[in-house]
């Protein structure tokens, strides 16, 4: 009775990779991008890709906390290890349930991400990471382990060796090898040593105790007190340089209870909620707060209407524009920065690429106000959640000390619209109207991503990201005090959530493999490439960002993202306040409005009258600067009091229409024109008054005729001079006819937003998943086809090399024949590559053959083929 053999036990990640389906193959490349850039031609270059130190580093940093603790675990046990091995490394003597429970995710983890690899009994960590994380006196690794005692030994004497060995009271050996295997099997052997350090001294414990969880590594003297002599002579001190000592890790691992790290953190740890509100006061606040965002982003283009700032010549906003822009905005510069950064980043902002460069809005600023008010919230929304650029860099300083500025360089950061993704995922984890404590938000992102970041300020920059993202969520109306409002749930693509749901530390998704749909999930499905079925099933797992349907690493279709944002649009414009098209006139010259005006009525007005508090009402203040600023863009004293009769709920004050009709009157009895520039008036009594006024000496004006006067300036600075002295000029043309003077909008030629700086290769979507691992198990078969001999064997990956005479004769044979063979080939671009085809016809100088590697038929050159070799017969 035949029974069915297991097969055999994978000697290389090569052969681990090629024992993987293709769901398991895609799930690898999904979460590395980067091995599939360019597309490997085998699976032995995808394992030696996946073992370079750039990949295995980034592998590295998107791992969680726990996963990361195993990889270190693995790094200080033996290699291979087997599972119960690691289990003890992680979980201790005490055996936590927590830690046995997780443990088969995280192994599953790192075996999906081609970081471990072989079966349960004899795991093997891929060699590049072993060298990143196992302990040197360079790099120590977070489990504070030092050496073991053979590495430690490694250039002591063999003499010395056998001192220690007797004196810890074990028999001498042959040879040093011998030695420290009994010396290493003395401290694994948890009553041999109990015993043993029984008999220390207690000077000799605290100095254990010391070193125990890290740094290993401590100083003596050339002459050790008797204390440390006493832990030198057994060995419980090993010396590495001269004047100091490291403790050996069996040791370490024995004083621990056989714990590698202090603390395992198998579970994330819990998003707590701050406090609890309404979760309409919630929509509603958020939503008042959308509406201050696009009134502030308007307000910020209607201030650079004309041309804005001038562009620095490194690029960015000078320091003192942004003071600028803050206080026109009423806000502080770092709130300043964010708005001017947003506008940018949704393509309404831009240098106008002018000689004398200068910000301006852009093209698509017109279409964009166009649109109704929930969809320029939508868009502008959208935009800071996929934008790289991090507006709280600015005023900071960059790696060279050089000072980051508003719209400058240096602002982008790859990982930010990953953090602002799960950091508003974590939101929508909380009950309905829950807001986050800050704290929790933060030490959930340290143990999703521990080694994401540089430290600034004793801080990460992922920890500085979710800051910056919860305070910009609340300024442009994401969230209302601190929860999450409905349409930026929707925004998200969250569905709802429910009133007093509870709050749980943890998402359900996949248990084996972070946040990958390929996967299993359901009760039946096993862990892909585990056979400790008996273990405890592994605990739900934290969604990690790769896992959020439009996240950065986890792209979403554009319907996907079309409709979602359509929701929040929906979600949103019910709770945005009407616009009015009314004011409230009153008696001291100014005009209330009691809400949002429409927008006629809104520009109209702002030419007018000016600003003079915002609110929940804004105050507009006519002066006579703002008349005659209405007049000189069209308007007569009938159109002005047309429209304040047309719009005003009370009766026009007559202060206000005397106001008016006084600036009317005085209005163009001036011209100003161009000589350099002259001023003229029927009146020469009125030109006789301003030649004797002191304050037109910098005019420089001089009586060309008695109706004209000359000045050395241009007409603008004329103009700007007589309306400072208290006249109300206006220009003319060279026909002599009143020049109107509109706020015309300056734009800048068509702009399109930044494009975000990807963090590493782009994530690959479902077709270029499928056609790489087509093409790379297609390019194995070829590589790893058996083949008949044709003289020297060939090492692993090379071409075959036959003559053109020898390529020629076996291509026609193998037409007759209609066997396969195997053939090396060199593209156009110099790309080698080796193919196993059925030649159908040779003629020419091209072969047409059925190509195995691609599953089609091609036709190729026969000058581009390096050699061919027939198949072996089995």
């Amino acid at each position: 009775m035949s029974t069915e053999e297991k097969p055999a036990a994978p000697r290389s990640l090569a052969e681990a990779l090629r024992a993987r389906d293709d769901a398991s193959l895609a799930a690898l490349l999904r979460s590395r991008p980067d091995l599939i850039t360019p597309v490997p031609t085998d699976l032995t270059q995808l394992a030696t890709r996946a073992g370079t130190r750039a990949s295995v580093l980034r592998a590295l940093e998107r791992l969680d906390r726990f996963a990361l603790q195993t990889a270190e675990a693995l790094a200080v046990a033996p290699d291979p290890a087997s599972y119960d091995t690691v289990l003890g490394l992680i979980a201790g003597d005490a055996e936590d349930a927590t830690v046995t429970a997780a443990l088969p995710r995280a192994v599953a983890t790192l075996r999906e991400q081609a970081l471990v690899w072989g079966e349960d009994d004899r795991l093997r960590l891929v060699r590049t990471a072993r060298e990143l994380l196992a302990p040197s006196p360079q790099h120590p690794s977070p489990t504070g382990l030092g050496p073991s005692v053979r590495e430690a030994t490694a250039g002591m004497s063999p003499g010395r060796i056998q001192e220690i060995v007797g004196t810890a009271g074990l028999p001498s050996t042959h040879d040093s090898v011998s030695a420290v295997t009994t010396l290493t099997d003395l401290f694994t052997d948890r009553k041999a040593m109990a015993a043993l350090l029984e008999e220390a001294p207690k000077a000799s414990l605290e100095v254990l105790s010391r070193l125990v969880w890290g740094p290993p590594y401590g100083q003596v003297t050339a002459e050790p007190a008797a204390h440390l002599r006493w832990l030198l002579d057994r060995g419980l001190l090993l010396p590495t340089t001269p004047g100091t000592v490291v403790l050996p890790r069996e040791v370490a691992l024995h004083l621990r209870a056989g714990r590698a790290h202090r603390a395992p953190e198998p579970l994330p740890p819990t998003v707590e909620p701050a406090a609890t509100h309404n979760p309409q006061v919630v929509d509603a606040t958020a939503a008042g707060q959308a509406y201050t965002a696009l009134a502030t982003v308007e307000e910020l283009l209607k201030d650079w209407y004309e041309g804005g700032p001038a562009v620095l010549r490194a690029g960015g906003l000078s320091v003192r524009d942004l003071k600028r822009t803050a206080v026109a905005l009423d806000v502080s510069e770092p709130v300043a920065a964010f708005w001017v950064e947003l506008a940018y980043a949704a393509g309404l902002l831009a240098a106008d690429g002018e000689a004398d460069e200068r910000y301006a809005a852009t093209p698509a600023y017109d279409a964009w106000l166009e649109r109704p008010p929930a969809d320029r919230w939508t868009g502008l929304a959208e935009a800071w959640l996929v934008a790289t650029r991090t507006p709280g860099l600015v005023g900071g300083r960059d790696a060279k000390e050089r000072a980051l500025s508003a719209l400058g360089q240096g602002l982008d950061r790859s990982a930010a619209p990953e953090v602002r993704h799960r950091v508003l995922t974590l939101l929508a984890g909380l009950p309905a109207g829950a807001a986050p404590a800050t704290e929790s938000v933060l030490a959930r992102l340290r143990w999703e991503r521990p080694l994401r970041g540089p430290q600034q300020d004793g801080e990460d920059l992922r920890s500085r990201l979710a800051r910056w993202t919860l305070s910009e969520a609340e300024l442009l109306g994401v969230t209302g005090r601190g929860a999450l409002s409905a349409h930026g749930r929707a925004l998200l693509g969250t569905p709802p959530a429910e009133p007093g749901a509870p709050v749980s530390p943890a998402e359900p998704a996949a248990p084996a493999v972070t946040g990958h749909p390929s996967a299993p999930s359901g009760p039946g499905d096993k862990l892909p490439f585990h056979h400790h079925h008996h273990r405890p099933a592994a605990p739900a797992e934290p969604l990690s960002p790769a896992g959020l349907p439009g996240s950065p690493t986890h792209p979403a279709a554009p319907e996907q993202v079309a409709a979602r944002i359509a929701a929040a649009a929906r979600l949103l414009a019910p709770l945005l306040p009407e616009p009015l098209d009314h004011v409230l006139l009153q008696a001291d010259l100014t005009a209330v409005a009691p809400g949002p005006l429409e927008r006629p009525l809104a520009d109209v007005l702002g030419v007018l009258a000016d600003v003079e508090s915002k609110g929940g009402a804004t105050v507009y203040r006519f002066t006579p600067a703002s008349v005659r600023r209405a007049l000189d863009a069209g308007r007569t004293a009938a159109d002005l009091h047309a429209f304040l009769t047309a719009h005003s709920r009370t009766p026009v004050p007559q202060p206000l229409a005397y106001l008016i009709d006084d600036v009317a009157r005085k209005h163009g009895h001036l011209r100003v024109g161009a000589a350099s520039a002259y001023v003229r008036c029927d009146d020469d009594s009125l030109l006789n008054e301003i030649l004797a006024d002191k304050r037109a000496g910098s005019l420089r004006l001089r009586r060309l005729a008695p109706t004209v006067l000359a000045a050395q300036c241009d007409p603008a600075g004329l103009l700007e001079g007589l309306r400072a002295m208290g006249y109300a000029p206006a220009a003319e043309s060279a026909e002599g006819d009143v020049l109107i003077t509109r706020a015309d909008a300056h734009r800048t030629p068509p702009r399109t937003a930044p494009e975000p700086v990807p963090d590493g290769p782009p994530p690959p979507d479902a077709t270029l998943l499928a056609a790489a691992v087509r093409a790379i198990r297609a390019g194995d078969l070829a590589a790893t086809t058996p083949r008949k001999s044709t003289g020297a064997p060939l090492a692993g990956g090379e071409l075959p090399r036959t003559s053109s005479a020898d390529t020629l004769a076996t291509m026609q044979a193998a037409v007759l024949t209609g066997d396969s063979v195997w053939i090396g080939y060199v593209n156009a671009e110099g790309a080698a590559s080796q193919r196993v085809v059925a030649p159908t016809r040779v003629e020419g100088g091209f072969v047409t053959a059925y190509d195995h590697t691609a599953e089609e038929v091609r036709t190729y050159p026969l000058h581009r083929i390096t050699g061919v070799a027939e198949l072996a017969d089995e």
